[in-house]
């Protein structure tokens, strides 16, 4: 079992910037691959990125360019650096561990315009 928690949300003004974490606890922990989703009001859930635990990446044509998906071993937390956010990205924003089909609790992001 893994215990995910998501923290690093809030509100920011379009063009803005935010880093969200996920720290990731509980027994036998090890890191391995996490994915980074987010869901929008009435919408379906949404792959941004993706990070293996060799640290190859991969991204979501919404967010390519803009968003940066990185991991601390050291510290089992990964992180999303988003950049030039938009109103459009607003959201609940989760981390996900394919490892453990396991979700965390989702942390808000605002980006107002």
């Amino acid at each position: 079992q893994v215990r995910l928690v998501e923290s690093g949300g809030g509100l920011v003004q379009s063009g803005g910037s935010l880093r969200l974490s996920c720290a990731a606890s509980g027994r036998g922990v090890r890191m391995t691959g996490m994915h980074w989703y987010r869901q929008a009001p009435g919408q379906q859930r949404e792959f941004l990125a993706g990070i293996t635990s060799g640290g190859t990446t991969a991204y979501g044509d919404s967010v390519k360019g803009r968003f940066t998906i990185s991991r601390d071993n050291t510290n089992n937390t990964v992180h999303l650096q988003m950049n030039n956010l938009k109103p459009e990205d607003t959201a609940d924003y989760y981390c996900y561990s394919p490892r453990w089909d396991s979700w965390g609790q989702g942390t808000q992001v605002t980006v107002s315009s």
